[in-house]
Formats: structure tokens, sequence, C-alpha cells
């Protein structure tokens, strides 16, 4: 059971938001950041770190937090966005944003190692925040399933990359891809190396 918040509660602290990412490594398409407030005697021993859980375990859970939560929030930024801002700054506006779709009013926010300064209420961030707080591993699970999920409908259009089954990390099968067909201009990520090197060297061609 995951319970570390527990250490956070207190007389000022009645409600407590844990928001994670997922996406921060790939050469390709967006971070997904998720917040989730859940009551403060909530329990459920199923949630865990996402990356713990199989894909039919997740998708079964990403609807009970949901449902459970007394509120939460998902957001995204884009491989553009990434490229612009670095994938650093993506990831924690990605945090941000999804705190602030958030209604109920928490008094606190424990983060997975993320530190969001200038917030509204204090932030805390936590090594490993998703295997020790529930919240975190709530939105770590919203997280996944939903950047999951949308690399899943990048395959479809782009039919050419395996995004389904790689989703966009860099696998040796991506690498195939990425040397056969080139990034896709808008999902790849330009700035992360296999990528950047594929356009160096394309302008070295000419």
């Amino acid at each position: 059971m995951l319970d570390k918040e527990r250490e956070f509660y207190s007389a000022s602290v009645l409600l407590i938001a844990g928001c994670d990412e997922a996406g921060r490594g790939p050469l390709a398409g967006p971070v997904c950041a998720a917040a989730v407030v859940f009551p403060k005697d909530y329990e459920n021993p199923d949630i865990n770190d996402s990356k713990k859980l199989s894909e039919k375990k997740r998708d079964a859970l990403f609807e009970i937090v949901k449902r459970d939560a007394l509120g939460y929030g998902i957001a995204m930024r884009s491989a553009d966005y990434i490229d612009t801002h670095n994938i650093y700054e993506a990831s924690r506006d990605a945090m941000k944003d999804a705190l602030s779709q958030i209604d109920v009013p928490f008094q606190l926010v424990l983060s997975d190692a993320m530190p969001i300064p200038g917030f509204k209420v204090p932030v805390i961030p936590i090594i490993k925040g998703d295997a020790q707080c529930l919240n975190i591993a709530g939105a770590s699970i919203l997280a996944k399933v939903t950047r999951d999920r949308y690399m899943d409908e990048l395959q479809k259009q782009y039919p050419n990359f395996t995004f389904g089954i790689h989703k966009g990390y860099g696998t040796a099968k991506h690498m195939e891809e990425l040397k056969q067909f080139g990034p896709i201009e808008g999902v790849h990520r330009k700035t992360f190396g296999p990528v950047a090197k594929f356009y160096r060297e394309q302008l070295t061609l000419f």
C-alpha cells in the first residue's frame, strides 16, 4: 500500500494532489502529465507505479482512478513544444496545466521528482514518488495510459511507424523506421539525439 502522503496531512493540509508525467525519454510524440487528488482516507492496493503494471491492469485502473478521485487533470505538450522549450520545461508546464484542471481545493502538491516553483500551493518533489505516494501513482497511471493511447492513434495516421508498440522510444525497430522513412514533422523531437543526427546528415547532402 502506497501511503507516504500520510506524513504530510495536517490540520492545514486536508487534500493533497499528486502529479507525474509519462514520455520524457521518447524520440517522438508528446509528453503527458497528470494530477490526481484522492480522498484523504482512500485506499486501493492495486494502484502502483504505472511502470510496474501490465497494460491490461493500467487500463482497468485508469477508469478506477478517474472514478474515485475527487479531482484529476491531464495535459500534454507536443514534440514541437518540447523542441522549443526543452523536455524539462515542457514536462513541468504540462504538470502545471494538469494541476490547474482540478476544481477541489488541495493544499499541497507531491510531485514525482519535479520542482514547480511559484505554484499557488507548496510543491514537494519526491524521488521515485510514483512508487511511494498513492496520489502520484494514480497520476502516473492517467499519464501513461493517455500517452500510450495517443501513440496508438499516431500509428493509424503513420502506419510506417509502429508507434503502438514502441510508443516513440528509441528501440531498434524505431531506429530502423527512422532510417528508412525519416522523421515525421511535428511528431519526432528534432532536438533529441538520433532525430537531430538525421537532420544533420540531411544538411550535409546539400
